[in-house]
C-alpha cells in the first residue's frame, strides 16, 4: 500500500498541469479531483478508470481481482472497436467470494487464474486490476504477478488502482503509471524510423481513428502506438521509439506524455481530430514535431497539400447543410477536449453555441472555450437536470449535445437529443467525421417527429369560443372515452 500511496502522491503533483502549478505544495497534494464519499462511485471509481484506459488493448487479458460485481460493472463500458483481436471483450475475473476473504484464497485463487488463461488464451500479455476488496484485504498482486511472469514466461503487469483510492480520472492516470512501469520500453523494436508518432488518450470510439489514420498514412507517418485505442501489447511496448506524439485527452494521460518525454525525449502537443480546422492543425503539428526530430522537411509540403485536397472535398459536402444549419442552436453537456473542439468544428459551418459545459475539462481546455466563444456566459460547469430541463423546454436550444445520462431530460423536453460521448454509434473524427456529425444533427433537428410530439393531444383540445362541437360529438362529450374520437381531426374540435 506504501507504493500505491507514493503513486498517487506523484499522479497528484503533475508538473504538466498548468493549474496545478499554480497552486501551493500543500494544495498540489489534495489534487484536482474531489473527494469520494463512501458508498458514491462520484461517476466512476478509480478501478473503472483504469479498465477505461486499459480495456481498449485488444490482444491481452484483463483479469480484474476482486467479486464478480467489479467486472460486471466495467465491462465493455465504452464503445471502442478492434480491428482485429477479440480477446478484450471476454471477461476474466478471480470471482471473489466471502470464503475466500476469510480463507485467505485471494493470491492463491489469482496465480490459479493466472495460469488458466495462460493455457486456455496464450495471450502476449495479462493485466491484473485490483478492487476495493483485495486491496483492503492486503492481496500483493504485484508479488503474485511477478512470481507468475517468471513461472509462465508471460507478461503479466498489476494494475494498482482499487476503487477507494480515488476518482475515475485518477484512475487514468495510474493506468498510464502501469504502463509506464511494466509495459513501455519492454520490446525494443528493429523497424524505428523518422516517422514514427504515437497517439495517446484516443480510444477509437466507433471505430473513428480508422478515419483518421489513412491521412496519416498518405503522409507516410506511421503511428508505432495509438494508446489505447484498437492497440496490441507488443506496439505499446516499443512505443518509447517514436519520434513525437500527439496527446488527445490530456485528463487522461497527461502524465504518461510528460514522462514519455523525459524518460525518451519524445515531444508531444495537445490537439483534436474534431472538425476541419482543428484536423488540419493537429496534421500540421505532427509533421512539425517531426521535422524537428529530424525527419525531412519535405514532409511539410506534401502535408498542405493534403490538407487543401481533404478541406476543399469537405467544405464542398458540407455546403449542402449550410441552409439547413446556419442559425440552429445547439446546447452541449459533455467534458473535456470534446468541450472546445466540438464546439470550434460546429461554428464552423454557421452554428450557434447556447451553451458548452467545462466538467472534467482542464486549465488548457477552459482557456481555448474562452477564446473561440469570446462570452464566458456561455460556459457553465455543471448544470442540474432542472436547469437543463429548463433551458430545453424554453427553446433556447434546437438541438442537445450530450451523453446518455441526459438523453432522456432532453426527450422530456420535447427537443432533438444527440449523442456525443463515449456511447456514440457513429464516428465523428476526422474531415469525414466532421461530414457525419453535421449530418447527424442535421437528421435529427429535421426529423418530423418533433413537430407531431410538440402538437398538443386531441383530447386536450377546446373548441373555439362560440363554436360549436358537431352534434354527433357534443351530445355526450363527458362520456366518450378517447378511443371513441380516433380518426377526428383538429378541425372537428377547434383550434387549441
Amino acid at each position: 500500500m506504501s507504493s500505491l500511496r507514493a503513486k498517487i502522491q506523484d499522479v497528484f503533483n503533475e508538473p504538466a498541469c498548468e493549474n496545478n502549478r499554480g497552486k501551493d505544495a500543500k494544495a498540489r497534494k489534495e489534487g484536482c479531483s474531489k473527494p469520494l464519499t463512501p458508498g458514491a462511485a462520484a461517476g466512476g471509481c478509480a478501478f473503472d478508470g483504469a479498465k477505461i484506459v486499459l480495456q481498449p488493448i485488444t490482444d491481452v487479458a484483463h483479469l480484474v481481482h476482486g467479486p464478480l460485481a467489479c467486472e460486471g460493472n466495467s465491462w465493455d463500458n465504452r464503445g471502442a472497436a478492434s480491428s482485429g483481436p477479440t480477446l478484450w471483450r471476454t471477461s476474466f475475473t478471480t470471482d471473489l467470494t466471502e470464503l475466500d476473504v476469510v480463507m485467505g484464497q485471494g493470491e492463491r485463487k489469482l496465480f490459479k487464474a493466472i495460469r488458466e488463461i495462460k493455457e486456455a488464451y496464450g495471450p502476449p500479455a495479462i493485466f491484473v486490476y485490483s478492487t476495493c476488496v483485495t486491496a483492503l484485504i492486503g492481496d500483493d498482486i504485484e508479488a503474485v504477478c511477478k512470481r507468475a511472469a517468471a513461472k509462465f514466461d508471460l507478461a503479466v503487469v498489476p494494475v494498482n488502482a482499487p476503487g477507494f483510492v480515488g476518482s475515475k480520472n485518477l484512475g487514468n492516470k495510474l493506468a498510464g503509471e502501469a504502463l509506464l512501469e511494466h509495459v513501455i520500453g519492454a520490446v525494443e523494436p528493429d523497424d524505428a524510423g523518422p516517422y514514427d508518432i504515437n497517439i495517446l488518450g484516443e480510444f477509437n470510439l466507433s471505430g473513428e481513428f480508422w478515419l483518421v489514420k489513412p491521412l496519416l498514412d498518405r503522409l507516410g507517418i506511421r503511428v508505432r502506438a495509438c494508446i489505447p485505442g484498437d492497440a496490441r501489447y507488443v506496439d505499446i511496448a516499443g512505443a518509447h521509439r517514436a519520434r513525437a506524439a500527439m496527446m488527445v485527452c490530456s485528463t487522461a494521460l497527461i502524465n504518461l506524455a510528460r514522462k514519455m518525454e523525459q524518460r525518451w525525449g519524445i515531444p508531444f502537443f495537445e490537439g483534436s481530430f474534431y472538425g476541419i480546422t482543428d484536423t488540419s492543425d493537429a496534421l500540421r503539428n505532427i509533421a512539425e514535431l517531426l521535422v524537428k526530430q529530424g525527419a525531412d522537411p519535405e514532409i511539410l509540403g506534401r502535408t498542405e497539400l493534403l490538407i487543401a485536397e481533404e478541406e476543399a472535398i469537405a467544405w464542398k459536402k458540407l455546403a449542402a447543410y449550410r441552409p439547413r444549419l446556419a442559425g440552429k442552436r445547439v446546447l452541449l453537456n459533455t467534458g473535456g477536449v470534446k468541450s472546445w473542439s466540438v464546439v470550434h468544428a460546429l461554428m464552423e459551418i454557421g452554428i450557434e453555441i447556447v451553451g458548452t459545459s467545462v466538467k472534467k475539462s482542464t486549465v488548457e481546455d477552459k482557456e481555448r472555450i474562452k477564446q473561440i466563444l469570446k462570452d464566458d456566459n456561455h460556459i457553465f460547469e455543471q448544470m442540474a437536470a432542472r436547469e437543463l430541463y429548463a433551458t430545453l423546454s424554453e427553446h433556447k436550444a434546437d438541438i442537445l449535445l450530450s451523453g446518455g445520462r441526459t438523453q432522456f431530460v432532453a426527450l422530456k423536453a420535447k427537443t432533438p437529443w444527440l449523442d456525443i460521448n463515449q456511447e456514440r454509434q457513429h464516428p465523428y473524427a476526422g474531415y469525414d467525421g466532421m461530414l457525419e456529425l453535421v449530418r447527424q444533427i442535421d437528421l435529427a433537428i429535421q426529423n418530423p417527429i418533433w413537430c407531431q410530439v410538440r402538437e398538443p393531444a386531441p383530447w386536450d383540445c377546446r373548441p373555439a369560443v362560440g363554436e360549436e362541437l358537431p352534434r354527433t360529438k357534443s351530445e355526450s362529450l363527458t362520456l366518450h372515452t378517447v378511443q371513441e374520437f380516433a380518426g377526428t381531426t383538429a378541425n372537428d374540435f377547434g383550434e387549441c
